[in-house]
């Protein structure tokens, strides 16, 4: 069977784009994992697949990690999902809407960016009291759409992102599912950089949308940062969430950013 894919990135968090609304794509794990794999198959950190809503939204967003994994969200890949569901109508949609597993989310497109309402977080825990050898900062956790462990650090970039970020996505304070892990700097009061190691991944990826958010979420609550909240990722983009806090909840949370095609084609699977 030959497959006609896309292929986009969000800040250099890249993805396999299928458009599968007639439902026709069987796609198991193994056959994900090899398409995502970067020496074999097309490359990619995951498979975006756009199949019909079931609950009055536009389109039902699934999405895979590169292990096959399906996930309940990923914030990159929710714009890139966006900027390629509305070029699918004849006239380009300014707004589109998506169900996830983590709740129908909206696409707005601003200029060359995509903004994303991004879903409600929940399961805050600050300071959970872990301590990992050789790692300094305090551990902290928010779920924004999939699960994050924060940590701030003074040398991001002396951060061996792969230990560490295998040592607590595997921890079993956060098992069984495990965790996305997340170490950021301060940059200035609403100005931060962050190095994040994704799950399903299994490795340090250029950029995680629901990783900034939680970072940028923890950092207001940490260190009084104001909306909206400048994010500096790995791939060399800089990315903003806004936010409206009330205490330690969080309502009107968006993610903006870039969303590029990259190319499009086929491949035999």
């Amino acid at each position: 069977m030959l497959l006609h894919f896309y292929k986009m990135n969000g800040a250099g968090n890249d993805f396999i784009v299928v458009d599968n609304r007639d439902l026709s794509l069987q796609l198991d794990e193994e056959t994900i994992a090899a398409l995502c794999d970067r020496h074999r198959g097309v490359g990619a950190d995951g498979l975006l697949a756009v199949e019909p809503a079931e609950q009055g939204a536009d389109y039902k967003f699934r999405y895979y990690n590169a292990d096959g994994g399906e996930a309940e969200m990923c914030g990159n890949g929710a714009r890139c999902f966006g900027r390629f569901t509305a070029h699918l109508t004849e006239e380009t949609k300014d707004l589109v809407t998506f169900e996830t597993m983590a709740g129908t989310l909206s696409a707005h497109m601003v200029e060359e960016n995509v903004r994303i309402a991004m879903s409600h977080p929940h399961d805050l825990r600050l300071n959970v009291g872990l301590s990992i050898d050789g790692l300094a900062g305090s551990i902290h956790f928010l779920n924004t759409g999939v699960p994050h462990v924060v940590v701030f650090v003074d040398d991001l970039e002396a951060v061996d992102v792969l230990k560490y970020g295998t040592i607590l996505r595997y921890h079993e304070a956060f098992s069984p599912a495990g965790t996305n892990v997340n170490f950021a700097k301060v940059l200035g009061p609403q100005h931060i950089a962050i190095r994040t190691y994704e799950r399903g991944v299994e490795d340090e990826t250029l950029a995680c949308g629901t990783g900034m958010t939680a970072c940028a979420l923890i950092h207001h609550l940490l260190h009084g940062a104001t909306s909206p909240v400048k994010v500096d990722v790995a791939g060399g983009d800089t990315l903003e969430i806004g936010f409206v806090a009330n205490g330690s909840d969080f309502t009107d949370v968006t993610l903006s950013g870039p969303a590029d095609f990259v190319f499009e084609g086929a491949i035999e699977i």
